[in-house]
């Protein structure tokens, strides 16, 4: 099983997971030709998709999703409200072959076990995922506000685990960001602080951690230095399992073994 990334922050997001024939793509917030153009940088084309998961509708999660799963012909997966929510007919998941996924239910994707998550966040019905391939798990979770018992359920016990450290709290109180945005990002239903993210690691198992990926991190609100700081307060063992994912390359692949 394995997983990379073509890019992570706000201006797009998408993430990869594969394990035996199953090659899935979490998001998809560039255009079509930067993601082939960042799927080559991997050693991939599009046509190999196996499907496509969607997380929510903002367009940094969204961007070219129905597009290019009618493409290249694969279906495009996500909850009812998000597809719903989408009303840009480029991104439109109704027009491709979409399949409706429901919160805290399991179900098949090729080789794979997916559960999606439902999360805190401002969108009409945002999951995030979790992989599971012969007793590894893999877990993407971003794009949340608040870390609810549900979440630490789902994400205690992964192999490997992309999580949001989107900012450093006194960084977004002194920032540039205008009051009521600073007031989204740091709510509940807006995205994970460092603190936030390193609270979660407290309550999960991370010595069965292969990998930790901190992703999503502001441009504006946020540095590698000061996620990478309040992570490892938490994970004080095996620091080299900790990566920090970028927007402009992402990560590349890492293998769970």
């Amino acid at each position: 099983m394995q997983l990379a990334s073509l890019g992570s922050g706000s201006k797009g997001n998408a993430t990869l997971v594969h394990a035996d024939d199953t090659l899935v793509l979490v998001d998809c917030g560039f255009t079509i030709k930067e993601t082939e153009v960042r799927l080559g940088q991997l050693g991939l084309v599009a046509d190999q998709l196996s499907a496509i998961l969607v997380t929510h509708e903002h367009g940094d999660h969204i961007r070219s999703a129905g597009a290019l799963a009618r493409k290249v012909g694969c279906p495009v997966y996500s909850s009812f409200g998000t597809a719903s929510a989408v009303h840009d007919k480029r991104a439109s998941l109704k027009e491709a072959n979409w399949q409706e996924i429901r919160p805290g239910r399991t179900f098949t994707l090729g080789a794979m076990e997916v559960l999606p998550v439902l999360v805190p966040h401002d969108a009409r019905e945002p999951c995030q995922y979790r992989f599971s391939w012969q007793q590894r798990t893999v877990g993407v979770l971003t794009d949340l506000g608040a870390i609810t018992p549900h979440v630490v359920d789902a994400y205690r016990d992964c192999d490997a685990l992309v999580l949001e450290c989107n900012h450093d709290s006194q960084l977004l109180a002194s920032g540039p960001y205008p009051a009521s945005l600073k007031r989204r990002v740091g709510g509940m239903l807006g995205h994970l602080s460092n603190d936030q993210a390193a609270a979660l690691l407290r309550q999960a198992n991370v010595d069965r951690l292969q990998h930790l990926v901190l992703s999503h991190l502001s441009e504006q609100n946020n540095t590698s230095l000061h996620a990478l700081d309040a992570v490892q307060r938490v994970v004080t063992r095996g620091r080299e399992r900790i990566s920090v994912a970028s927007q402009t390359e992402g990560f590349d692949w890492l293998q769970v073994h």
